[in-house]
């Protein structure tokens, strides 16, 4: 049973699903509920993953610690050619892609003018959707960037996705980028993780 600290639709979503795919029990802590999460994390960021006594940080390295642990369709088992493509491919959603989208966030919450804020969504979107045409590239001859097979890359990029609807941008994902979210976002462990984060934030409304 592992524990994962969350936030809802954050990158931790992507660690949930990954350990639905794996078939491993979580429990869930939304952070917004916590007092003290930097003493949990001292960055105070999310996923946050407890294994037994064994904490661990950083989404990459949370994902490679699970993949490793626990082999699946996931994560290529004999060939190393195989591996390093897997690991550059989740390198390019953690180092890459997920901080283009992370400046939209930042200039929402620290840009007060609205023209000088709109000037910055507008470089980051222009970043963002030359990422997504590299991804596009990467799909070029298959269907997801494990092959055939979804890969942790596909399920993190997928979660990054969802992020642009909350900001007055234009992002183009390209067609077979679309076509790999949308058979991510219609994974069951992709829909139950968002309703077991839902769920989640609503008991604890109620309470």
């Amino acid at each position: 049973m592992y524990t994962l600290y969350f936030l809802p639709e954050a990158c931790s979503l992507a660690t949930q699903v990954v350990l639905r795919e794996l078939n491993q029990q979580v429990t869930l802590v939304n952070v917004q509920n916590l007092d003290s999460f930097a003493q949990i994390n001292p960055v105070a960021n999310v996923p946050v993953l407890i294994d037994n006594n064994q904490t661990l940080t950083e989404g990459a390295a949370i994902l490679l610690h699970l993949l490793n642990k626990h082999p699946s369709y996931l994560w290529p088992k004999d060939d190393t050619t195989a591996k390093q493509s897997a690991l550059e491919n989740i390198m390019f959603a953690n180092a890459t892609m997920h901080p283009a989208y992370s400046k939209l966030f930042l200039a929402a919450s620290l840009v007060t003018d609205t023209e000088a804020r709109q000037s910055v969504f507008n470089v980051s979107t222009s970043s963002i959707n030359a990422l997504w045409q590299v991804v596009e590239h990467k799909l070029a001859h298959q269907t997801f960037l494990g092959g055939e097979h979804v890969s942790p890359a596909d399920i993190m990029l997928a979660v990054y996705s969802r992020w642009g609807a909350a900001f007055p941008v234009d992002i183009i994902i390209p067609t077979k980028s679309q076509h790999m979210i949308d058979h991510v976002l219609s994974m069951p462990s992709f829909s139950a993780s968002l309703s077991a984060e839902s769920h989640h934030i609503r008991s604890t409304t109620q309470a």
